[in-house]
C-alpha cells in the first residue's frame, strides 16, 4: 500500500535541530484512527514524554470523529507510543541531557496503520535561525537567475 502523510508539524526543522529519527506505532482508539485517516490531525504543540516504561505522545490533536457520537475520544488526550525497549532506552537517556528534547516529526499511514516519525533534538538560538533565513533567500535568489 505504501506510505500516506497524513501531518507534518512544519515547526520542526526550523525550530530544532534534528538529531536521531525514530518510527513509533500508536495505541489508538477506533474514532481517532478513522480522523487520523481522514487527515484531521495537528501535531504544531505536540511533544513526546518519556518514562522508564513507556513513551506518550502529548497534546497532539486528533479531532472528534463526527460518526462516532457518544464513542467519540477526547481530541488531546496522551497516546502511548509503541517503541522497543532499547529504542526507550536511548530517549530516556538522551533526554536527561541538557537542552535535548523529543518532538513528533510527521504522522504517516504505513500500510494501514498510523505511525509517527520523532526525533531528538536540541533547540536552534535566534541567530542560527536568521542564517538559515539568509541561505534560502540566497538560493531562492540563485534559481531566479537561472531561470532569466
Amino acid at each position: 500500500m505504501g506510505i500516506k502523510v497524513v501531518a507534518k508539524n512544519r515547526k520542526a526543522h526550523f525550530e530544532f535541530y534534528l538529531l536521531e529519527h525514530f518510527e513509533a506505532g500508536l495505541v489508538l482508539l477506533g474514532s481517532e484512527i478513522k480522523s487520523i485517516r481522514a487527515g484531521q490531525v495537528s501535531l504544531t504543540e505536540a511533544y513526546i514524554q518519556v518514562e522508564p516504561d513507556g513513551a506518550w505522545l502529548i497534546n497532539a490533536h486528533i479531532a472528534p470523529y463526527e460518526s462516532a457520537n457518544r464513542f467519540n475520544h477526547d481530541p488531546k488526550r496522551p497516546k502511548k507510543l509503541l517503541l522497543h525497549s532499547r529504542e526507550i532506552r536511548i530517549l530516556w537517556d538522551s533526554v536527561r541531557q541538557k537542552g535535548v528534547t523529543i518532538i513528533p516529526v510527521e504522522m504517516y499511514l504505513k500500510d494501514g496503520r498510523a505511525k509517527l516519525d520523532i526525533a531528538l533534538a536540541k533547540g536552534k538560538k535566534l541567530y542560527d535561525k536568521r542564517n538559515e533565513i539568509a541561505k534560502r533567500d540566497i538560493a531562492r535568489e540563485l534559481d531566479r537567475q537561472k531561470q532569466y
